[in-house]
């Protein structure tokens, strides 16, 4: 009977820290949602519900450029389109925030080849890319990067997603496919790409 009664305690003893594991687990990952939504509210400086007042039609082109551009949706149609296949947006915090089947995109490369960075040689290529959204949040690329690395050949500005226009995220949006976490320079409601000399 004792033996029983030992037996019947160590399932009991063992159900319980079970549970408590999986309630742990279960904060953590609430915790960890929690934290990636404040993270992106805190990037983009408003609540979901005004997305639609960041909506930009159009991207200029502007800095250190000899042809500054303003690009549309059918302008980048008319460009060299790209189709892309299965890819995620990873946050910084690894939770995969979106998960696409197919786009349609243009190389950040080529938008820049067409506008043209006012270079005075060819060893002049201290150059900085700014792809900045019309809420003011940015990501960076260096000349480097983009022109001399495989990383620039997946550097794009997307403008239709699942076979849709992209809509509250914006008409345009650059995304970093070579990036690990490709998060942080998944720029929604792209307004402006700029051009900077490094001084």
């Amino acid at each position: 009977m004792r033996e029983l009664i030992k037996c019947i305690a160590v399932v009991m003893i063992t159900f319980t820290m079970t549970q408590c594991t999986k309630s742990e687990t279960a904060q953590a990952e609430k915790h960890a949602e929690t934290s990636q939504a404040t993270s992106e509210k805190e990037n983009h400086k408003h609540d979901d519900k005004d997305d639609l007042k960041y909506v930009s039609r159009e991207v200029q082109v502007k800095g250190d450029v000899v042809n500054p551009l303003t690009l549309t949706v059918d302008s980048l149609k008319k460009m060299n389109v790209k189709e892309l296949n299965d890819f995620k947006i990873v946050c910084q915090s690894g939770l995969t925030k979106d998960s696409i089947e197919s786009t349609k995109a243009v190389l950040l490369t080529d938008i820049l080849d067409k506008a043209k960075i006012a270079q005075k040689d060819h060893k002049d290529r201290n150059f900085y890319i700014v792809a900045r959204a019309s809420d003011d949040y940015k990501a960076t690329f260096s000349w480097t990067e983009l022109f001399n690395n495989p990383a620039g050949e997946k550097v794009y500005v997307v403008f239709e997603q699942n076979g849709e226009p992209l809509k509250k995220k914006g008409e345009m949006i650059v995304v970093s496919l070579s990036d690990t976490k490709t998060g942080p320079r998944h720029v929604k409601w792209l307004k402006n790409i700029e051009v900077k000399r490094v001084k």
